[in-house]
């Protein structure tokens, strides 16, 4: 009896542990099922006075600030914006965790409870956005508005303009699916380039590169690399003709040394991967208009904003991963 029920017990162990792994498979959502998850709830949650995608510009910049700095606990959950608790519960409110609406509103607290359960929860996504959603609401529905309210409670111009950023290009594309990239200069063109990280620049002081230069001839087109706005352009006497792009992630992304932009290229314009900003040229090192101190080629930084201050980081393993990236979808074409 016993021998027989060794090989029972073996089956109903091997099944057990397929249907342990599939369940949690299907425990690890996909990055399209996160994404629509997401636009569930700002498009639940916006209203006349507040559309989605300024609930998306400010969560997208909390869930941005959370993973790169250690001081800001991750939010663990399908949205990223997180209130303190004196701002939800009242600063005067002896219960730091309080979750009452009634004695929140009595201490002066924000925290409001938004799926009618009775209670006001600080971890509770349905309670976040709708508290979020109404603060805003108080402000009205114009980007003029939404910029008042984002300095009433940030009280930084930086987070304010990421933010806006964020809010443009959602607004912009219809969508929160924005992190394709792209090789930032045109592949049918020579061009070569190696990790030139933290190499030592002399002219202007003594300083290290912050950044990976592509060589290529005068004129190559110079592409954005991401979804994002224009920030930036015009002459700086490192990086000659430059153009600065303000993307989704809180990255800024920095065209050096140019020979030209491209005709239609303004401050404040929308762009999207692949688009022509600028020519590779050898422009820098000087008073403006200087040019020839050097082989022409592509300086391209990228620099992280983590609400505080903004550093470079190496671009290089990204620009590895694009130019793949974008050979594939050539292919494929």
């Amino acid at each position: 009896m016993v021998r027989n029920l060794i090989p029972l017990l073996a089956f109903t162990m091997f099944f057990s542990t397929i249907f342990s792994m599939n369940t949690s498979a299907k425990e690890e959502p996909s990055r399209e099922e996160v994404l629509k998850q997401r636009m569930t709830y700002y498009v639940q949650f916006e209203d006349l006075l507040v559309p989605w995608y300024f609930l998306a510009a400010i969560d997208q910049y909390e869930r941005n600030i959370q993973s790169v700095r250690r001081d800001i606990p991750k939010r663990d959950s399908v949205i990223a914006i997180r209130f303190s608790e004196e701002y939800w519960a009242g600063p005067f409110n002896p219960l730091a965790q309080d979750t009452s609406p009634t004695t929140i509103d009595y201490f002066g607290g924000m925290g409001l409870d938004g799926d009618q359960d009775g209670i006001a929860n600080l971890d509770d996504d349905d309670d976040v956005m709708f508290t979020m959603a109404n603060f805003l609401s108080q402000y009205g529905p114009s980007e003029k508005d939404f910029k008042s309210a984002l300095w009433e409670y940030y009280k930084s111009e930086k987070v304010v303009n990421q933010i806006l950023t964020n809010a443009k290009l959602y607004k912009h594309f219809n969508t929160i699916d924005l992190d394709k990239h792209s090789f930032p200069v045109v592949l049918s063109y020579n061009y070569s380039f190696k990790g030139t990280w933290g190499a030592n620049r002399g002219w202007g002081g003594r300083r290290i590169h912050e950044g990976t230069d592509v060589f290529a001839d005068y004129g190559t087109p110079v592409l954005s690399a991401s979804y994002g706005v224009v920030e930036t352009k015009g002459w700086n006497q490192f990086g000659g003709w430059r153009i600065g792009i303000r993307d989704q992630n809180n990255s800024y992304h920095y065209y050096a040394h140019l020979s030209s932009y491209s005709k239609d290229i303004q401050i404040g314009d929308i762009v999207e991967p692949g688009k022509v900003i600028g020519f590779v040229g050898s422009s820098g090192y000087g008073k403006e208009g200087t040019s020839g101190k050097f082989p022409p080629h592509l300086h391209y930084g990228i620099y992280k904003f983590n609400g505080r201050t903004e550093w470079a980081f190496d671009p290089y393993p990204s620009l590895l991963l694009w130019e793949r990236q974008t050979k594939e979808a050539k292919r494929s074409r």
